[in-house]
C-alpha cells in the first residue's frame, strides 16, 4: 500500500485539484492508496485571522469567512458538475454555517483559546478533503473520504498534540483491514483527544499524518506532493543555482527541515524512520520529475555535503560572568526556566571555560526570554557575579549538513573560509558529536550571501561569480563594458568565471539587476536611471549585499575616490582607473592598504600607471619574492610621448598638443598632462609600492612650461599662451636636434628621492626610440643591477587602459 499526501499549493484550487485527481487515477492502478489532503491554500491562514478578528469584536471577521465560504463553494461548482454539485455544495454550506456560528461564539465572549482556535482550523481540511473525495468519485468509484480524527489519538495539548502512538497505530490498522476501496481520502492535520475534542497535529501537521497512516500500515513508500521537484540543495528562492536532491537520509532529511527547508515537516520523518518507510517528495505539477528520495542509506554523489539551510528570526541570548567558572546548575536553571516558559531552544553554544552560554531562540521569544532569565538570575546579577542578559536580534542560523562530513577533514574549514571571504561575520557556531550538522548564527541581512557562496562552494563547478559595480561609462568605462560583454563566455568556459555587471553608473543616474544588466542595451537603461550620489549608489552596492562584490572607479573625481575606504570596510574589493587615491597623502594611502588586510578585500589599481601594462604587478612580483628596488626609470606618459615624438619643426606644439587632447590621448584638461602632475603621481605610486615613504610634495617637478602656461585660468586660455609661446617650444627642441637627441618626459626614482621633468635622451639611451604613445620602465633591483628589467609597450588610449582594468577583474576572479 502506497501513502499520498497532498499540500496546500496541490489543492489551491480546482484547476490544482483536477492535476491530483488525474495522478491517483494513474496511481491507483498499481497500488491501494490512502491519500492525506490539507486545505486549501491559504485558509489556515485565513481562518486563523477571522478567529482574531473575531475575538477583538472586529465584524469584518465576516468579509473573512464569506471569502472562505466563496473559495469553496466555487472549487465545487468548477470541479463537480452541476446535476451532481447540490449535495456536495448542501453538505459543505451546513459546515460553513457551522463554522460560522463557532464565530459568532468567539465574537460574543471574546475568545480565541488554543481549543477553540483547533476547532476552527480543523474545518480547513474537513472541507478540502470531502470536496475532493467527491470529486474523486466521479472518476473512480472505489473511493471514500475517512475523518482523521477518528483514527488519530492524542493528548490533550491543543494546537501541537502529542499523538498516542498506540492506539493511534491500532484505529488505522483495524479501520484499513476492512476498507476495500481503492483510494480513502483523510484530512491531514486534525486529530481528536479521549474526550473526543478536536486537536491538531502543529502547523504542517498534514505531513505527520501522513507519515503516522504510513507507518502504521507499513506501506511501501510515503509520496509527499508539493509545489517543488523534492528538497533543494539551498532554498531555491535565494539561491538560483540550487538543485533537486535525488537522494538523502532519514537524518540529513530531519536536519535540513529543522533549518528550514518546508518542503517537509521534521517530525513527519520519525515514524517512517522507524519502519524504514521511503518517503519521496514529488511535485504535484511536475509529476514526471525524478523528486527527492528520503531512506536509510543513500549513495554520495555530490561529495559530504547534502544540504544548506538555514532559519530566520532568531535572537543570540548570552549568559556570562565569572561567577559561572566552576559552579554547578547554571544551564539547568537556564533551560529549565525557558522550558517553563514554552520558550523553544534553536541552538545551544558554551565555551569550554563555562564562563559564558549561548541560546539561539526565536526573535518573538527574546523579550519573555530576557524578562524571565533576569528575574531567575536576579540574585547572582546583583552580586555581579553574572552580567544581565545579553540578548542580540536580527540573527539567523545558517546549516550545512551531511551524513558523510564526519568522514571528510576540512569541512567546517572551507564553510568558515568561505563566509569569512564575504565579509560574513559569524556569531556562534554549534556542531554535535554526529559533524552531521555545522552550525553558525550569522546577521539576518547575509542570509542570501551566505547562502550562495556556501552553495558555490560545496555544490557547484567552481565556477565564481564576480559582482561589478561600475562608475564612469566615458570612453574607458563604456570600452570596458564591451570588452566584458565580448569575453563573458569565453570566461566562463575557460577560466570558470561567471562576470555580472550588476550596477552601472554615470555622473547623474545609476541602474541596477542583481541578475545582471544587461550589456546589450546599457546605454538606453541608464538614461532611464534613477538619480545617484556617491552615497546612494554605496547605500545600494550594501544593501545588496551579494558575494564577491567588486567597485570599479572609471572616474578621475576625488570624491569617488574618498569612497573606497567606505567600500573596503564592507568586504567588498576596489578596483581604481583612478589615480587620486594612491597618490594622496601617505596616511591615507596606507590606511586604504590596512583595510584590506582587516576587510580580507583588494585594492587594485594597475591601470594608475601605464594603462595596461603590467608595471605594478612585475613590481610587486619583485618585492613579494625578495627583491629590492633600487632605482626606476621610466616614461609614464603616453600622451606626452605622443606629443613629444610628433613636436618637430613641421608640426607647432599647439598643435600637436591639441591633436593629443582630440584623440584621447590626454586628459579633457592638457594641464593635467603637460604640467607634470599626472607623472609625479606615477612615480610616486611605484615608488610607494616599492616600499618607500613619500607625497607628492616630496617629487620634483622640472617644469617646461612657460609661467604663462602654468597660469592659465582655463583649457581655452591654456591652448592660447601654447600658440604665444611658440618659440620657447621650438628652442627646447632645436637645442635636442642639434645634439642629436630625443625629447622624453621622464619620472625617476633614485635612493629615496624621486623626480619628473623633459629630458634630451641620447642614441644609445633606452628611451630613444621609444614612438607614439609608448611606456617604458625600467626597474633596478639588487636582482637586476646591471641590466634592469624592462617593460615597454602602449601605455595611453582607451582600449589598453580598458583592458587593464579587465585584467584586474581577472587576477580578482582568479584568487
Amino acid at each position: 500500500m502506497k501513502v499520498l499526501k497532498f499540500g496546500g499549493t496541490s489543492v489551491a484550487n480546482a484547476e490544482n485539484i483536477s492535476k491530483v485527481i488525474a495522478i491517483l487515477q494513474q496511481e491507483s492502478k498499481k497500488e491501494k492508496i490512502a491519500v492525506v489532503v490539507s486545505a486549501l491554500g491559504g485558509i489556515t491562514d485565513a481562518l486563523i485571522k477571522t478567529g482574531e478578528l473575531a475575538t477583538l469584536k472586529d465584524e469584518s471577521y465576516i468579509e473573512v469567512f464569506e471569502n472562505i465560504r466563496e473559495r469553496h463553494l466555487e472549487t465545487i461548482r468548477l470541479l463537480i458538475p452541476k446535476g451532481k454539485a447540490k449535495t456536495v455544495v448542501k453538505t459543505v454550506e451546513a459546515k460553513l454555517e457551522e463554522l460560522k456560528n463557532l464565530l459568532h461564539g468567539i465574537y460574543l465572549i471574546n475568545e480565541f483559546s488554543n481549543k477553540t482556535r483547533d476547532k476552527v482550523l480543523s474545518f480547513g481540511e474537513l472541507l478540502s478533503s470531502y470536496i475532493i473525495s467527491e470529486a474523486l468519485k466521479l472518476k473512480i468509484e472505489k473511493s471514500s473520504l475517512k475523518d482523521s480524527r477518528e483514527l488519530i489519538l492524542t493528548d490533550s495539548i491543543h494546537t501541537n498534540a502529542n499523538v498516542k502512538g498506540k492506539e493511534t497505530t491500532s484505529n488505522i490498522s483495524n479501520f484499513f483491514k476492512k476498507n476495500k476501496d481503492k483510494i480513502v481520502v483523510l484530512p491531514g492535520f486534525v486529530s481528536r483527544n479521549k474526550a473526543g475534542e478536536t486537536t491538531t497535529l502543529g502547523r504542517g501537521g498534514s505531513d505527520y499524518t501522513a507519515a503516522l497512516i504510513a507507518s502504521s500500515l507499513k506501506a511501501s513508500v510515503l509520496e509527499i506532493w508539493t509545489d517543488v521537484s523534492g528538497m533543494f540543495t539551498a532554498n531555491p528562492k535565494l539561491v538560483k543555482q540550487a538543485f533537486p536532491i535525488e537522494e538523502i537520509s532519514y537524518q540529513e532529511a530531519m536536519e535540513l527541515s529543522h533549518f528550514g527547508a518546508k518542503v517537509l515537516y521534521p517530525p513527519t520523518v520519525q515514524p517512517a524512520l522507524q519502519q524504514n518507510i521511503p518517503i519521496y517528495i514529488k511535485n504535484t505539477f511536475q509529476p514526471k520529475d525524478k523528486g527527492t528520495l528520503i531512506s536509510k542509506k543513500v549513495a554520495s554523489k555530490n561529495g559530504p555535503v547534502r544540504g544548506i539551510s538555514h532559519i530566520e528570526n532568531i535572537a543570540l541570548l548570552t549568559l556570562e560572568g565569572n561567577g559561572m567558572v566552576g559552579v554547578p546548575g547554571f544551564s539547568k536553571r537556564l533551560f529549565s526556566t525557558l522550558s517553563r516558559a514554552e520558550i523553544n531552544v534553536v541552538l545551544i553554544t558554551q565555551a569550554s571555560s563555562e564562563h559564558s552560554i549561548c541560546v539561539g531562540v526565536f526573535s518573538q521569544d527574546s523579550k519573555l526570554a530576557k524578562h524571565i532569565l533576569d528575574n531567575e538570575f536576579a540574585y547572582e546579577i546583583s552580586l555581579k557575579k553574572i552580567k544581565p542578559l545579553l540578548v542580540e536580534d536580527e540573527l539567523a542560523v545558517i546549516a550545512v549538513v551531511g551524513d558523510n562530513m564526519k568522514n571528510h577533514q576540512g569541512i567546517s574549514g572551507r564553510m568558515f573560509r568561505s563566509l569569512g571571504q564575504n565579509n560574513v561575520n559569524v556569531r556562534a557556531i554549534a556542531q554535535g558529536a554526529s559533524e552531521r550538522n555545522i552550525s553558525a548564527v550569522i546577521a539576518h541581512k547575509d542570509i542570501k550571501k551566505a547562502l550562495v557562496s556556501l552553495h558555490n562552494r560545496f555544490f557547484e563547478k567552481q565556477i565564481k561569480t564576480l559582482n561589478l559595480f561600475l562608475v564612469g561609462v566615458g570612453n574607458v568605462g563604456s570600452i570596458l563594458l564591451d570588452q566584458i560583454k565580448q569575453q563573458q563566455e569565453y570566461l566562463n568556459e575557460n577560466l570558470l568565471l561567471n562576470i555580472k555587471v550588476v550596477g552601472v553608473s554615470n555622473s547623474k543616474k545609476m541602474i541596477f539587476d542583481e541578475e545582471g544588466i544587461d550589456l546589450m542595451h546599457w546605454q538606453e537603461l541608464i538614461k532611464k536611471g534613477q538619480p545617484r550620489t556617491h552615497q546612494t549608489f554605496l547605500e545600494r552596492v550594501k544593501e545588496l549585499n551579494l558575494s564577491n562584490s567588486i567597485f570599479i572607479d572609471v572616474t578621475a573625481n576625488e570624491e569617488v575616490a574618498k569612497t573606497y575606504a567606505s567600500y573596503l570596510k564592507e568586504s567588498i574589493s576596489v578596483i581604481a582607473c583612478n589615480k587620486i587615491a594612491c597618490s594622496s597623502t601617505y596616511k591615507s594611502y596606507n590606511e586604504l592598504k590596512d583595510l584590506t588586510k582587516r576587510y580580507g578585500a583588494s585594492f587594485l589599481f594597475e591601470t594608475n600607471v601605464g594603462a595596461g601594462l603590467p608595471i605594478i604587478y612585475t613590481l610587486n612580483n619583485l618585492i613579494n619574492s625578495g627583491d629590492k628596488i633600487t632605482s626606476i626609470q621610466a616614461v609614464l606618459s603616453g600622451s606626452l610621448n605622443f606629443i613629444f615624438n610628433n613636436f618637430n619643426e613641421n608640426n607647432a606644439f599647439a598643435e600637436v598638443v591639441k591633436q593629443a587632447q582630440d584623440e584621447g590621448y590626454t586628459e579633457p584638461d592638457p594641464r593635467i598632462d603637460l604640467s607634470g602632475v599626472d607623472v609625479a603621481r606615477k612615480i610616486l605610486i611605484l615608488a610607494r609600492e616599492a616600499g618607500y615613504k613619500l607625497d607628492l610634495k616630496d617629487i620634483k617637478n622640472e617644469a617646461f612650461l612657460p609661467k604663462a602656461s602654468i597660469q592659465a585660468k582655463s583649457v581655452s586660455e591654456f591652448h592660447k599662451t601654447l600658440k604665444a609661446n611658440a618659440s620657447h617650444f621650438e628652442s627646447i627642441y632645436s637645442d635636442a636636434k642639434a645634439k642629436d637627441r630625443q625629447l622624453k618626459y621622464v619620472a625617476e626614482f633614485n635612493k629615496g628621492k624621486a623626480s619628473v621633468g623633459l629630458k634630451a635622451v641620447d642614441k644609445n639611451h633606452p628611451f630613444y626610440n621609444l614612438e607614439g604613445k609608448d611606456n617604458i620602465v625600467l626597474f633596478y633591483t639588487e636582482r637586476y643591477a646591471e641590466q634592469p628589467l624592462i617593460i615597454k609597450g602602449a601605455g595611453a588610449g582607451a582600449e589598453v587602459t580598458a583592458s587593464g582594468l579587465f585584467a584586474d577583474i581577472i587576477t580578482l576572479g582568479r584568487n
